[in-house]
């Protein structure tokens, strides 16, 4: 943890994906129109519009034997990020024929194709951890599935759906 530096303390996030309804329910829960839902054996894609200050589009997979959210989210041009994919870690899968969950595990992943993966918020996993709000098993799941896909991207050039493919998983965006 960086001096100066606090953490936002709180409790997972938890977000629902109702493919009947076609909506989605933010961790704030407020209930957003999904454009688009398309479900593969490995996975869960949605794209949906935002109201958001620095993005007005995002596309997500839900992928739950990786234990991640992979999101490109569509910036305005004066928010623009070097990034090419946002990684969460978390839990993530059906609940039902027609529902999908997501809990997130605070730790999360920034792709830069061809350059790097960096590793973001290990404070608020601990953090989250010495509150009780992440069990020990959670919290060395977390950290498992967030080695595996920096050790994975960087063995593959550091080309997150290279690595993806290798896993016998092939995802498209819009």
């Amino acid at each position: 943890m960086t001096q100066g530096h606090v953490v936002d303390l709180h409790r997972p996030k938890i977000e629902y994906f109702d493919l009947a309804e076609s909506t989605n329910t933010d961790p704030k829960g407020f209930v957003r129109p999904v454009e688009r839902y398309h479900v593969e054996p490995w996975g869960l894609y949605m794209a949906r519009t935002a109201d958001h200050p620095e993005f007005h589009y995002l596309e997500s997979w839900l992928l739950p034997r990786l234990s991640l959210r992979a999101t490109i989210f569509h910036f305005h041009p004066a928010h623009d990020r070097d990034q090419d994919y946002y990684l969460d870690i978390g839990d993530f899968g059906r609940t039902g024929a027609h529902t999908w969950k997501s809990v997130d595990h605070y730790l999360d992943i920034v792709v830069r194709t061809g350059r790097e993966a960096v590793l973001l918020d290990v404070d608020e996993l601990l953090a989250a951890h010495a509150a009780g709000y992440l069990s020990l098993p959670e919290a060395q799941r977390a950290i498992q599935a967030a080695t595996t896909a920096i050790d994975g991207i960087a063995a593959h050039g550091y080309d997150f759906e290279a690595w993806l493919r290798s896993q016998d998983i092939t995802i498209s965006w819009r």
